[in-house]
């Protein structure tokens, strides 16, 4: 249950207005410099928001999953960089410490990820693994009191803005498996620590990734995630199922947006003598993306609530990630076929969304990765 709902909702409402009055207006000043102005950060941080999902007793708001996905609802309203910027510092940027991390680790770090004055970020995939982790490449070779990283990481999200990276890499030659990855926490500035150029990318313009480079990088011990060796694969998939779901509820978001603005075009754009709202074949596709994007929000919301009772949902964290990612393009592209030839052009933000949410269907585990733990789930659950 939501523990506060007059607190949630002074929250929400807050935030709609936020997006509504600050985030959708510079849109295109985004969109055109590839960069969120520092300005809006400023305020994103007095917000709170990035801290919403680190506890309370180091800075955060401490969200309940629940609430986390109401959260994402309205953020998703707009580009989807704004969101990317806080994302990493309220998913898979600090879940990993939250989780597993020491309790000086804790103390260290979150309050500043809290806060915003560090911003995290997750070095998983590399240029030879992506949905396939566990073949990573990068090693990390003890040295006395620390290791000595080599390896490259790829597309990794807000590395140039990033003060602290976890760094998943094999600490275990002998074990090629997830059993002999471990985490670390590699701090900007560490001399072997570089980054690529910032990639250039079909959309989400604002939301900066990169390769991050480690050469001879050499981390002290104490920078492993928990203290322990050979565990940080199995850390990293204990924050998947929550990261599923926020983008699962990104996409909610983002398609309410979409279809808002398609709704409202519709109406005002007229031919043979009235609003084209008023066809059928129109409104077949209003109609499609609203049931759709009813039905995907019903399943987060389920699923949220019962992670927050404590039940497994791995499986129902895959579904939502595949029903709502494809449903999200379904509704772009039916968004862009409502607004005609003017969908085409950059003058109205459904191009712009277009391209931005072809992503979700590729990141924090492929459509095509989804369906096989949906189905593998499926076959070992039969088998008792």
């Amino acid at each position: 249950m939501i523990r506060d709902q007059e607190t949630l909702t002074a929250l929400l409402d807050t935030l709609s207005r936020f997006v509504r009055e600050r985030l959708v207006p510079a849109e295109p000043l985004v969109a055109e410099t590839d960069e969120i102005p520092a300005e809006i950060v400023a305020e994103m941080r007095e917000l709170g928001l990035f801290g919403l999902c680190i506890p309370e007793e180091f800075g955060g708001l401490g969200l309940t999953m629940e609430e986390e996905v109401l959260v994402a609802f309205e953020i998703a309203r707009t580009s989807p960089a704004f969101r990317s910027l806080i994302g990493t510092n309220n998913g898979i940027g600090s879940q990993g410490l939250i989780v597993d991390g020491t309790p000086e680790q804790k103390a260290y770090y979150l309050p500043k990820l809290a806060s915003g004055e560090l911003i995290a970020s997750f070095a998983l995939t590399e240029p030879g693994s992506g949905s396939d982790a566990a073949s990573l490449r990068t090693t990390a070779r003890r040295d006395g009191d620390h290791y000595i990283l080599n390896g490259t990481k790829r597309f990794i999200t807000n590395a140039p803005e990033a003060g602290v990276y976890t760094v998943m890499a094999r600490t275990n030659p002998e074990d090629k498996g997830a059993g002999g990855v471990t985490a670390f926490i590699v701090e900007k500035g560490t001399p072997g620590l570089s980054l690529g150029k910032i990639d250039k990318k079909m959309g989400q313009k604002g939301a900066h990734t990169s390769d991050v480079i480690l050469e001879d990088c050499r981390v002290p011990a104490a920078n492993i995630i928990g203290g322990k060796e050979g565990v940080g694969f199995k850390t990293a998939m204990k924050v998947l199922d929550k990261g599923r779901l926020h983008i699962a509820a990104i996409c909610v978001g983002a398609a309410e947006r979409m279809l808002d603005d398609a709704l409202s075009y519709a109406m005002e754009r007229r031919q043979f003598g009235k609003p084209i709202a008023e066809f059928q074949l129109i409104q077949a596709m209003l109609a499609d993306s609203k049931a759709e994007i009813y039905a995907a929000r019903s399943m987060i919301l389920d699923a949220a609530r019962r992670r927050d009772k404590g039940e497994k949902i791995s499986t129902e964290a895959s579904c939502c990630k595949l029903f709502a990612s494809e449903m999200c393009g379904r509704v772009a592209d039916r968004a862009v076929q409502i607004h005609g030839g003017a969908g085409y052009v950059s003058e109205y933000a459904i191009e712009r969304f277009y391209r931005d949410v072809r992503l979700f269907r590729i990141y924090e585990g492929t459509t095509q990765i989804q369906q096989l733990v949906i189905a593998r789930n499926m076959i070992r659950d039969a088998q008792g």
